[in-house]
């Protein structure tokens, strides 16, 4: 009978008698047929479309069927055997599912499978069931989509052949393991017996060697005795060995099976989740390092657990291997951990073994101790040195913000502070602690006991405001930042905010350096009375705006701000009470009073006041003097006002100024002229920006150019720093020039202060070309190498004839030009520095600088000699400051004519000497 129903045998040369195998299109393995379609050997299927199963029967095919089933590698004949029925070409019949039958059931099916036909048996025998198909036959498969299962058939075949080759793989390890440990065990279990027989060999040695005549009942019950403490303390020491070795095996077996843990936790309880879930290694890993970053005492105690753990397990295996107590284990088990070197007095063994594995996690854990210290100490010097540590301090002075005022600022502050030995600042600085102070050392200037304390955080953050002991200071600055003006007073706007949140409220003012006049008013509003400001960009205009009218009067304005010199003071004094104002200004031997602080009136500063005001209570006193503590009240002396020549002040002429660049408070130097210069005056303005935004840029500013009634603005477009545009300008002309920090450059001290003394080597250079030369006097000799055939010498000619006002934003750029003389007048952010300093240490001499800068009111004036005296006239300071008092001016300084720097508050005011008419004499002026 053929293998193949219904098909002729293609090959005639084939064996009849031998089986022929249908062809294989890919090496694979299936598993067995009644798991993946039982359909096709148990339910009768409808007759195919093909004319060869039509005619053959129904018992042909149920043997042919059952042939296939028993052969294990498929050697069919037709695909229609593999394959369920209704994959065939009829594709529109219905599924038939087929679920798990009932043990009885698959046990008669596998019996009727193993009866082949006697043909089958006579020529192969059936192979044996696989494991595998045993497994599967008990479980329930529903085929819900043949297709799939049979292209996923040899998939999974596949994986399982993977799995167990990998079984295979870990399966020696596993083996070995078991092998070692019941190794150990024996060995462990032979060593316990020697040690009972030494024992006992010891205890029947000591019997005989004791020379001690025992009675015959004594001495049974001292075996007996013997006998039940030896086993009860052989049985304790088996146990503790059992235990060491159970504590040593489960560290290893958790750390290989601690993944499988929680799916053995899902059989018991017989759930199984799809999920995918992170292992538990990760898990506890994760925990360690939360537990190890947010707890900085973890590491301290997972060191103390393990150094308990080691002594307590060394304990127990030193008991189980020795003969000593339980307690002298631990004893020793910790003096092993604390000195590894007590380990080499141990004998036998299983001790000697035990001791060094015990000294040998001494060290390590000596070690991970060594390194949480040294890691401390590190972290610890590493806040020291990044300034992380807390400020403790009071009454010191805080300085928030770091720029390029900050040097000078801490020059005065220290000047300052001389007089009472020294103070303490602190600079709270958004920079490195190392490189401030680095800043700070390359000052090279003496502090004279002050000391500057710097750390780095952000003055926007309460914590690092709290850190610098912000409540208890008492005075605090805050810096302009080297940003746009914008910018700088958005962020000076949010330290103050960030000032008034202080729960502990401020002891002492705030000093803001602001670079905009328009902002001030929002600064003050938020900050309160606690807030005195100072615009830096407004101070140095109208600086250079009274320089350029008056000059020497910014030599004048750095004595007076600069702590080095004198300086405005306000005290009181009550044996002044009832004194009128003309007696009190004679009466300060080491000061000269300028003004009245009126309790009566709020506190308000009154300058230069009137000769017939009497001083009440509380009234104090302002004065200009060497320092506070320098000067009193003394005796009222005898000064004769005498005659005097009647001269009024002259007539103010028009002028013709220069201003070159553009400024962001331009609009308000305008309106300063506007109020100094006489009618008919012009106002020269040359820079970058186009007209038609000049007007515009002005009118937004607040300035009513039709409304200008003294000044007319004459327009020029061109580049400073372009000799043939400076060429087009009438330079000669200019009474003075103003050359501006233009706001172009202002971001960059450094790029500004180069522009300005490049345009003015440029200006003076053209102006000495240009102006005839009066000096032909002989060059000394010292002066020839610097100055013969030189162009700087014809600059300082030409400097003669004209003003040139220079702002000098850097104080090293400063003292450049001041050498060179080319420039008569130099201001600087050294003023402001000094205005800042001031401004600290008493807040209400801010009314008073506010007053002196404004256009109108009180101002400082250089005014000749020949207002107050006679030439040659024999006169002291006392009386030039009575007659001074005839024109509602207060003397507070002179110059002589052949010395270079003006005096303040002079020594020795009652003393006699000389005057000449080319003298001078600083005073302040109602401006009347």
């Amino acid at each position: 009978m053929p293998d193949t129903i219904g098909a002729p045998n293609p090959n005639p040369n084939s064996n009849p008698n031998k089986r022929e195998r249908a062809p294989l299109l890919k090496k694979s393995k299936i598993i067995s047929d009644k798991i993946l379609f039982p359909a096709a050997s148990h339910v009768s299927s409808t007759p195919l479309s093909s004319a060869r199963f039509s005619s053959e029967s129904h018992n042909t095919y149920s043997t042919s069927t059952s042939e296939s089933i028993n052969d294990a590698k498929f050697g069919f004949g037709d695909r229609d055997y593999v394959y369920p029925s209704f994959l065939g070409p009829h594709t529109t019949r219905s599924r038939v599912n087929v679920k798990s039958t009932s043990k009885s059931q698959r046990n008669q099916l596998e019996l009727r499978d193993s009866m082949p036909s006697a043909k089958v048996e006579s020529k192969m025998k059936p192979k044996p069931k696989l494991k595998a198909e045993k497994d599967f036959n008990a479980l329930s498969v529903q085929i819900s989509n043949p297709a799939s299962s049979a292209l996923s058939g040899p998939t999974s075949a596949n994986s399982s052949n993977a799995r167990r080759a990998s079984g295979h793989r870990y399966s020696w390890i596993l083996y070995l393991l078991k092998f070692v440990c019941t190794l150990s065990v024996s060995h462990t279990v032979y060593l316990r017996n020697e040690v009972s027989k030494l024992q006992e060999e010891n205890i029947s040695l000591r019997r005989v060697c004791s020379h001690v005549d025992l009675a015959s009942a004594g001495i049974k019950e001292f075996e007996e005795v013997n006998s039940l403490v030896y086993f009860s303390t052989a049985g304790s020491r088996t146990g503790a060995l059992y235990m060491a070795v159970f504590i040593l095996v489960i560290p290893f077996a958790l750390y290989k099976y601690l993944d499988y843990l929680p799916r053995i936790i899902d059989l018991l309880k017989r759930k199984y989740t799809k999920k995918e879930e992170v292992p538990l290694k990760k898990r506890i890993a994760y925990v360690v390092d939360v537990c190890f970053s947010n707890y900085p005492y973890a590491k301290l105690l997972a060191l103390l657990f393990s150094t308990l753990f080691l002594i307590g397990y060394g304990g127990l295996a030193l008991y189980a291997v020795g003969d000593g107590s339980f307690t002298e284990a631990i004893w020793l088990s910790w003096s092993f951990v604390a000195d590894s070197g007590n380990h080499a007095e141990m004998v036998g063994a299983g001790p000697r073994i035990v001791s060094v594995l015990i000294s040998s996690g001494g060290m390590l854990i000596f070690a991970m101790m060594l390194g949480l210290v040294s890691d401390a100490i590190s972290e610890k010097v590493d806040s020291l040195r990044k300034g992380k540590s807390e400020v403790i301090e009071s009454n010191h002075i805080l300085v928030l913000g770091w720029s390029d005022k900050l040097g000078s600022l801490l020059k005065q502050l220290a000047i300052a502070n001389k007089s009472i030995g020294g103070g303490v600042v602190v600079v709270l600085a958004e920079r490195d602690k190392e490189e401030m102070e680095m800043d700070i050392a390359k000052l090279e200037f003496d502090f004279m006991g002050t000391s500057v304390i710097c750390r780095s955080g952000s003055p926007l953050i309460l914590a690092d405001l709290k850190k610098v002991s912000v409540s208890k200071a008492r005075a605090i600055i805050v810096l302009a930042s080297d940003e746009n003006a914008d910018q700088s007073d958005a962020r000076a706007l949010r330290v103050v905010l960030s000032l008034t949140g202080v729960r502990e409220g401020l002891r002492g003012h705030v000093v803001v350096e602001m670079s905009d006049l328009d902002n001030e008013p929002l600064v003050k509003l938020v900050g309160g009375e606690l807030i005195e400001t100072v615009v830096a960009h407004d101070v140095i205009g109208r600086l250079m705006i009274q320089c350029a009218l008056q000059p020497g009067l910014a030599q004048i304005w750095e004595d007076i701000l600069g702590f080095e010199n004198a300086e405005f003071y306000i005290k009181r004094w009550p044996q002044l009470d009832g004194a009128p104002f003309k007696d009190v200004l004679v009466l300060f031997p080491e000061a000269i009073p300028c003004g009245v602080k009126v309790a009566a009136d709020g506190g308000k500063i009154i300058i230069n006041p009137d000769d017939r005001y009497v001083l009440k209570e509380g009234d104090e006193v302002l004065v200009i003097a060497e320092d506070d503590d320098t000067y009193a009240p003394g005796l009222l002396p005898e000064v004769n006002k005498g005659l005097f020549p009647r001269i009024t002040d002259p007539p103010k002429y028009p002028e013709r100024i220069l201003f070159c660049g553009w400024r962001r408070d331009i609009d308000d130097m305008i309106m300063v002229l506007e109020a100094l210069l006489a009618p008919g005056s012009e106002l020269w303005m040359f820079n970058e920006v186009p007209e038609k935004d000049r007007e515009k840029k002005l009118t937004d500013g607040g300035l009513d150019i039709s409304g200008l009634e003294n000044i007319k603005l004459v327009h020029h477009v061109g580049n400073a720093v372009i000799r043939r545009h400076l060429e087009g300008l009438p330079l000669e002309t200019f009474d003075s020039i103003l050359i501006l920090a233009d706001e172009s450059v202002e971001d960059s001290i450094v790029h500004s202060d180069s522009r300005s003394l490049a345009t003015l080597l440029l200006i003076r250079d053209i102006q000495s070309k240009r102006l005839p030369n009066k000096d032909s006097r002989p060059i000394p000799l010292r002066h020839s190498v610097f100055s013969q055939s030189s162009w700087i010498r014809e600059m300082q000619q030409a400097s003669d004839r004209s003003i040139i006002i220079s702002e000098i934003l850097d104080s090293r750029t400063r003292n450049l030009v001041s050498v060179s003389r080319i420039s008569d007048y130099v201001l600087s952010n050294e003023l402001v520095s000094m205005a800042l300093a001031m401004v600290a240490e008493d807040k209400q001499i801010n009314r008073v600088l506010e007053e002196l800068f404004a256009e109108e009111g009180n101002e400082l004036c250089i005014k000749p000699a020949e207002f107050y005296l006679y030439e040659q006239e024999e006169l002291c300071f006392y009386e030039i400051m009575r007659r001074g008092r005839q024109r509602r001016e207060i003397v507070i300084g002179y110059r002589i004519a052949a010395a270079e720097r003006a005096v303040i508050n002079p020594a020795g005011k009652s003393k006699q000497r000389k005057w000449s008419l080319d003298d001078v004499f600083v005073v302040i002026s109602s401006g009347d």
